[in-house]
C-alpha cells in the first residue's frame, strides 16, 4: 500500500482525494522506533522533491519531512527556498527539524532572498531560536524593506540573547514599522534575559527603553520590567 501511495503522490494534485496518501502518513508514525525504515521513508520523500511533480505533491512531501526529516533532507529543502511556490513549505519543514544543518540551510539562503521570501526565512530562524543566527540576522535590521527589517527584529527578539539585544540596540531601522518591531523585540529580549537570571542585561535594556522620548506604553512596560529585575 505504501508503494501505491508513493505512485499516487507523483500524480497528486489539487482536487485529488487525499486519502490515497494516508499510508505515507501512517508510515511516518509507524517508523518512529525503526531507524532504518524511517530513513527509507525519508529518502523516498526527498526523491519526490526532486521529481517533476505538482506543487501539492511537494507540499505534502515537505509536511512529512517536517516530521521525519534529518540532515539528509536539508539540501533538497534548501534548494526550494528561493522559489515562491515552494519556499513557504520548505522553511515550514526546516524550522522545526532538530538538526543544526536545518538552521544552516536557512542562514545560507538569506543573501539570495528578498521580499516576502526573505521575511519568511528570517521568521523561521526566529522560530529556531539559535544563538548562532544572530550575526546572520542582524544586518537585515537596516533593510529598506520594512517587512524584512521587522521580521529580523522579531527573530532577534525570539532568540532573546544578550547578543541579540545588542544587535537591536546598535541599529536604528529605517521605517516606523520596523522601529516598533525592534522596540517590541528588545522588550522580549529583556524578558528572556530576566527569566534566565541575567538581571544586569535585562536592566540595561529596560533602562534604555524607559526614556521620556518613548511612547507611554513602552515606558510603562520598561518600568515594570525594571521593578521585576530588582526583586
Amino acid at each position: 500500500m505504501r508503494d501505491e501511495a508513493f505512485d499516487a503522490l507523483r500524480t497528486y494534485d489539487w482536487g485529488t482525494d487525499p486519502t490515497v496518501l494516508r499510508p505515507i502518513e501512517e508510515a511516518a508514525v509507524a517508523t518512529r522506533c525503526d531507524p532504518l525504515a524511517r530513513q527509507q521513508l525519508e529518502q523516498r520523500l526527498i526523491a519526490v522533491l526532486g521529481d517533476c511533480v505538482s506543487r501539492d505533491a511537494k507540499d505534502f512531501a515537505c509536511r512529512m519531512l517536517k516530521t521525519v526529516g534529518t540532515a539528509a533532507a536539508t539540501p533538497a529543502l534548501e534548494a526550494m527556498l528561493p522559489y515562491p511556490e515552494h519556499s513557504h513549505m520548505a522553511r515550514y519543514a526546516l524550522e522545526s527539524m532538530p538538526c543544526p544543518q536545518a538552521g544552516t540551510a536557512l542562514r545560507r539562503a538569506l543573501p539570495v532572498l528578498s521580499g516576502p521570501l526573505l521575511a519568511g526565512v528570517l521568521g523561521s530562524l526566529g522560530v529556531r531560536r539559535e544563538a548562532q543566527s544572530v550575526a546572520a540576522i542582524a544586518p537585515f535590521l537596516g533593510d529598506d524593506d520594512p517587512a524584512a527589517a521587522s521580521a529580523a527584529a522579531s527573530a532577534l527578539g525570539a532568540i532573546g540573547t544578550a547578543e541579540a539585544a545588542a544587535a537591536l540596540a546598535a541599529t536604528r531601522p529605517a521605517s516606523d514599522a520596523a522601529r516598533r518591531a525592534a522596540i517590541d523585540a528588545s522588550l522580549a529580549c529583556a524578558e528572556r534575559l530576566l527569566a534566565a537570571g541575567n538581571k544586569t542585561a535585562a536592566q540595561e535594556i529596560y533602562g534604555r527603553l524607559a526614556g521620556e522620548n518613548r511612547p507611554k506604553h513602552i515606558r510603562v512596560a520598561a518600568a515594570r520590567g525594571m521593578l521585576a529585575s530588582r526583586k
